[in-house]
């Protein structure tokens, strides 16, 4: 499941996709929209994407995420659109055989998604202001 969505994403389908009887791990990562950044008080996220090459970038992320850790799945969901405070935009959902495998094939697939896809958010602001901002690993 590597897709992008303007609806609210469904966490336990997400994890469902990459479930299996082999899986000794499951790690789901979810990122919230936040009140705050920098010292600003946010009040509101909209996100933007290029569609196409963002599921491309999406996929390449969790297929080189197979290959780096064997038996890894990765799922990717992002939301597009205007989002409001403590609203999920994005889940990343990873199986593999053992639990270390997991917890770094997840930190590999946020830190690669902030880095290569074309995705991108702009925070408004309490005053009224809004700011794209540049993704950022961790």
């Amino acid at each position: 499941m590597i897709t992008i969505t303007e609806t609210v994403i469904d966490c336990a389908a997400v994890e469902a996709a990459v479930a299996r009887p082999g899986a000794g791990a499951i790690l789901t990562f979810s990122g919230a929209t936040r009140d705050n950044f920098g010292g600003r008080r946010v009040t509101g996220l909209s996100y933007e994407a290029y569609q196409p090459m963002a599921i491309a970038v999406m996929t390449e992320i969790a297929e080189e995420a197979a290959a780096q850790w064997p038996g890894a799945r990765v799922a990717i969901v992002h939301r597009i659109g205007a989002l409001t405070i403590g609203e999920i935009s994005v889940i990343i959902s990873v199986s593999t055989p053992h639990r270390a495998d997991c917890y770094a094939a997840s930190r590999f697939a946020i830190d690669a998604l902030k880095e290569r896809v074309p995705i991108w958010k702009k925070e408004h602001y309490a005053n009224g202001e809004g700011a794209w901002k540049e993704n950022q690993p961790s």
